[in-house]
């Protein structure tokens, strides 16, 4: 079951589900809030927990908001793209070939087809990307299975409009952002120790942050440089 209740000018998203503790997210980039609550709890309840977590929404909305964004895209000669961190100018050549993009030093040559329009262009380069996050991810996922106690069914990769990734505790599979190809190698490895390590405790409590500093002592560096970089131009929703 989904509401909405506002709490001190402050429209909160509540879903009920099936689950044991109360959990609140603010999602980037305009700090939209969804309270996950057990089916049992009453809305007089959640609505006392938001109240009490409105000091804290409202910071992390003003860290949100002050995060820089991208400009769009047009995927264009010398328009800046970037693969782990790194910044590269865009080449496009027009050839009647298969579209790919190789990277070559400093630059990414993009090669197109010349009917293609800039959704086509876009539609390719986020295809690459997928590459790139389907290679890197393997080897990560294998050097922390051992070290976190868990085993990863499964992995996906895809454009996600509302989060860096997310975890499925059932069937022991994570997902990740495509965006993340685009950040430092660091920031990658972040997000997939986070979403490994839900396999053992779902939620953010206590135990799910004492995990992290066990096995990531450094993670909170790397989710402030995550939430530091400039993200997408678009207005994300959910």
């Amino acid at each position: 079951m989904a509401t909405t209740i506002r709490i001190g000018g402050i429209d909160v998203d509540v879903i009920q589900k099936d689950i044991k503790n109360v959990h609140l997210s603010v999602y980037p980039p305009t700090g939209s809030i969804r309270i996950s609550a057990p089916s049992r709890m009453g809305m007089s309840t959640i609505r006392a927990f938001a109240i009490s977590k409105i000091d804290w929404i409202r910071k992390q909305q003003d860290k949100l908001l002050e995060q820089e964004r991208e400009t769009p895209r047009e995927f264009i000669d010398r328009e800046s793209h970037y693969l782990w961190g790194r910044r590269y100018l865009l080449e496009v050549s027009e050839v009647d070939q298969v579209p790919s993009v190789a990277l070559k030093g400093k630059r990414m040559h993009l090669q197109v087809r010349p009917q293609h329009d800039e959704a086509k262009r876009k539609e390719i380069v986020e295809g690459w990307y997928r590459e790139q996050m389907k290679s890197d991810m393997p080897p990560l996922i294998a050097k922390w299975e051992p070290l976190i106690g868990v085993k990863v069914e499964d992995f996906y990769v895809q454009r996600m409009k509302t989060m860096w990734g997310g975890c499925n505790p059932v069937k022991r599979t994570i997902r990740l952002n495509t965006e993340l190809a685009k950040k430092p190698r660091e920031c990658l490895e972040y997000i997939i120790v986070h979403e490994m390590v839900h396999l053992l405790e779902p939620t953010h409590n206590d135990r799910f942050v004492v995990h992290m500093d066990r096995f990531m002592p450094n993670w909170t560096h790397r989710r402030d440089l995550l939430n530091q970089l400039p993200v997408r131009h678009e207005k994300w929703r959910y």
